[in-house]
């Protein structure tokens, strides 16, 4: 029985000629880079390999903005004032007033510039204010009995007082020639003459001064209206609105003190007082109010008969 022995596998080279095959063993030696790459690929990348690591031509990196990199710290909650605008808005009319006259006492060169910057007052807004007076002065009557003694006179003067000055104030800003149109100031006068009838009679004649000088001034108020007003286009502005009517009416309330503006109503216009409303010319008669609609119209003359022939 024959034995099979095992002969060991023969590389090619040993079968070539020892001649031709070098006498010392070869050996491979792969390049370090490779197997650090190799390692480098099994392991995860860090970000610090990310950064560091020059991108190729296709990428582009994009550089974060520098705020969303820094992060500003948080004020902590703190008082501080309002500004001057919210401060402004907390104020009523009274505080701001009070405000306002303070500033310009301390510095009398904004006096002028608030009165050059504020809009001028119209005719409501003045009425509003003197309406405001009259009823603290009628809020300061005591309750119940004689409302012209001198214990009610006492109780109310310092209203009474300041409505007073309100109305000798204001009255100035709506005459010629400050206030060139005639509407306007008659509008004020005649709202400013009924304040002046609900002020209370006394029983005493030297409180009722207070009511005659009022009337006194009022009147020649009146009567400087009337007198520019018929300077412009032969006073129509004052036959406009039948203010001779509204005129007689105050001067009959008042008791005959607005007489001298009456008569310069008369003396101007010619159909306030006594005179009849038509008037006889060239043997027709003329209705004065209506010859004057017709002259603001336009109209005048389209009915009357037109002569022909020689005059």
């Amino acid at each position: 029985m024959s034995s099979i022995i095992a002969t060991p596998a023969l590389f090619p080279h040993q079968h070539q000629d020892p001649r031709l095959s070098p006498s010392h063993p070869m050996s491979y030696n792969l390049p370090t880079s490779a197997g650090r790459k190799r390692k480098a690929e099994d392991e995860e990348p860090s970000a610090d390999d990310l950064m560091s690591t020059s991108p190729s031509p296709s990428f582009h990196q994009r550089t974060l903005p520098a705020h969303r990199i820094t992060k500003r710290p948080r004020a902590g909650a703190s008082g501080r004032p309002l500004s001057l605008p919210r401060l402004l808005e907390t104020l009523d009319a009274d505080s701001l007033r009070g405000i306002l006259q303070t500033i310009c006492q301390r510095h009398p060169g904004l006096g002028s510039e608030i009165e050059q910057t504020a809009p001028r007052p119209s005719v409501a807004s003045a009425l509003a204010v003197l309406k405001q007076y009259e009823s603290a002065l009628q809020a300061a009557f005591p309750f119940g009995g004689n409302q012209s003694s001198d214990y009610a006179y006492n109780r109310v003067k310092p209203a009474l007082v300041n409505l007073l000055d309100a109305l000798a104030d204001f009255t100035p800003h709506f005459l010629p020639p400050h206030e060139p149109q005639a509407s306007q100031s008659l509008s004020f006068l005649d709202s400013a003459t009924e304040i002046i009838h609900h002020l209370p009679d006394w029983a005493t004649f030297q409180h009722r001064l207070h009511k005659q000088n009022a009337y006194e001034e009022i009147s020649k108020a009146w009567t400087l209206v009337i007198q520019e007003a018929a300077k412009r286009a032969g006073g129509i502005h004052v036959q406009y609105g039948g203010w001779d009517q509204k005129l007689a009416k105050h001067n009959q309330k008042s008791g005959g003190k607005l007489q001298e503006a009456v008569n310069e109503m008369s003396n101007h216009l010619g159909w306030i007082g006594g005179q009849p409303s038509t008037q006889q010319h060239g043997g027709r008669g003329i209705d004065v109010s209506s010859v004057r609609q017709e002259l603001l119209s336009g109209t005048y003359g389209s009915n009357l008969p037109v002569r022909v022939g020689p005059w």
